[in-house]
């Protein structure tokens, strides 16, 4: 998946979730439970365990791999539930001790946003801040979205359903947008079945950090590449601070512009080849 087609799925499975969402607070109301708080906090919880679902998904369709999809989604949705039980008693808390102002809610569902976007620092290659960054600016602007969706239409339950499908697309997009503009390091794939998917590196460079491990088994691997040519545990990437080395595993051989490597300091546009894949490492600076 490119980071174009990452921003796309991530913004319409999170309206997806909205939508779902929606849905389920429809059917449950605020008033199921004698403690309007508990009720807040039990409907914003399944609010935000079907976003972070959804948008859980969006990362776990980056790898095609259906281990890595379930493992996101679990991560995502649990983040979700714990964000949305809180975001959304905050935000009526808020949105009354401000008077009934709209931004006392998008505050709150702020604070849902940033703790979903915990998860792409777990399930992804990016740094953590950078995921919750854009999580917080997605349910800033999402929440302000249902606001004002809230008010444009009569029906209030359409247009609390088009508020939470805005604030479903609002998180996952800004998720997706932040962690686009701020990548450092990436990882595209130029042929195979994954052609033209992207997996970022961030969190890996950082020295004494974790390495990615890069095979064709999701076990054993961070970078998936279903290739029978390619070993469970092909290569290692470790950084170095600033820059990646690139550590040769396997009996088959690890590629650097077409020279057979042990160990190599990667530069950016190097291209690597593992089996019958080829990849190419991009880096800003």
């Amino acid at each position: 998946m490119s980071r174009v087609m990452r921003l796309y799925y991530y913004s319409v499975l999170g309206a997806i979730g909205g939508l779902i969402g929606w849905q389920i607070s429809n059917y449950l109301g605020l008033s199921f439970a004698d403690n309007i708080y508990f009720s807040e906090i039990v409907v914003g919880a399944l609010i935000g365990f079907s976003i972070g679902l959804l948008i859980g998904m969006a990362q776990g369709l980056l790898t095609r791999n259906l281990l890595h999809t379930l493992r996101a989604c679990l991560i995502s949705g649990l983040l979700g539930l714990i964000g949305g039980g809180l975001g959304l008693p905050i935000a009526e808390a808020l949105f009354q001790f401000l008077g009934g102002q709209p931004w006392g809610r998008a505050l709150g569902w702020g604070l849902f946003g940033l703790i979903i976007g915990l998860a792409g620092g777990v399930t992804g290659g990016t740094q953590m801040w950078k995921s919750a960054l854009g999580g917080l600016l997605g349910g800033l602007l999402g929440g302000l979205s249902l606001e004002t969706a809230r008010q444009a239409f009569q029906d209030p339950l359409l247009g609390k359903a088009a508020g939470l499908i805005l604030l479903g697309a609002s998180v996952g997009a800004f998720i997706a947008l932040i962690v686009f503009l701020l990548s450092r390091a990436w990882l595209e794939v130029k042929s195979g079945k994954l052609k033209g998917s992207e997996f970022i590196l961030d969190k890996f460079m950082k020295a004494n950090g974790p390495s990615a491990y890069i095979g064709s088994d999701a076990l054993k691997s961070d970078i998936v590449l279903p290739d029978p040519d390619i070993a469970p545990q092909h290569a290692m990437l470790k950084g170095a601070g600033s820059y990646f080395n690139l550590k040769d595993m396997s009996l088959t051989g690890t590629f650097v512009n077409n020279h057979r490597i042990e160990l190599a300091r990667l530069a950016n546009r190097q291209t690597i080849r593992m089996g019958n894949t080829e990849l190419v490492y991009h880096e800003e600076r």
